[in-house]
């Protein structure tokens, strides 16, 4: 049996679909002392789907600097917790990576229990090219926004980017107007009942699916600079 005393755990949860759970990660999640999550009521749902009785931490921006050192004091003391997030694995684009940092320079062991991550799910369908991708999560909402997409405007790899419900038609458009020609996909709703996927320019996303996109949680794969789109037969390079 896995030892938990003293050891923080970085769970990764199910992006959406309560199946997409490991028997390790809910192991881990019912021998844990405590469960470091983002919103309470989001990780209970997942709780009481396994039958999982647990205290909760909650981190967020504007607790994160007042609860970490208590959480370390805890750890210390030979206490074990579960760090997990909303949806997926956390520390990527959520809450977390501070902790996990301070953790580690208190000498504290952090675990990862690998799982569902909805950045390498939408790839993993894309049919864009994997072999090499930039993450830029999040996009700033308003300071250095236009600087960074002129910058992504020129990137040679595929780019990844996570939005939500309330900006997705001002990403597309601004996708279309600084890169107009690129190849998008739009992976909205992963894993649940109504997950979807739209292919083509941001032009032809927006004017086919208009009246579903500021509905759900998206994820925007854009194909690398001047890539086209070729045979599948057509093995001459890594795609």
């Amino acid at each position: 049996m896995e030892e938990v005393n003293g050891i923080i755990y970085v769970v990764a949860t199910p992006v959406g679909n309560l199946g997409d759970i490991t028997y390790r990660a809910v192991d881990i999640l019912k021998k844990v002392d405590f469960i470091i999550c983002e919103d309470t009521r989001v990780t209970k749902i997942l709780l009481d789907h396994y039958n999982i009785i647990k205290k909760f931490v909650v981190i967020n921006a504007k607790n994160e600097s007042i609860v970490i050192d208590r959480i370390i004091e805890r750890i210390l003391t030979g206490e074990s917790c579960a760090l997990v997030s909303d949806a997926g694995t956390p520390c990527i684009s959520d809450p977390g990576i501070r902790f996990v940092n301070r953790a580690i320079h208190n000498g504290l062991q952090v675990n990862g229990i690998p799982g569902p991550n909805a950045a390498v799910l939408a790839l993993s369908i894309s049919g864009l090219p994997t072999y090499s991708f930039v993450f830029e999560g999040f996009l700033p909402q308003k300071k250095g926004r236009q600087k960074k997409l002129k910058q992504l405007a020129e990137e040679e790899r595929t780019l990844v980017l996570y939005e939500s419900t309330y900006r997705i038609k001002k990403l597309l458009q601004e996708l279309n107007e600084y890169m107009p020609q690129r190849q998008i996909v739009v992976a909205r709703e992963l894993t649940k009942k109504f997950e979807e996927t739209w292919r083509g320019t941001a032009s032809e996303i927006l004017t086919g699916y208009e009246d579903k996109i500021s509905k759900g949680e998206f994820v925007v794969i854009v194909a690398p600079l001047n890539w086209k789109e070729r045979d599948p037969e057509d093995h001459s390079e890594p795609y």
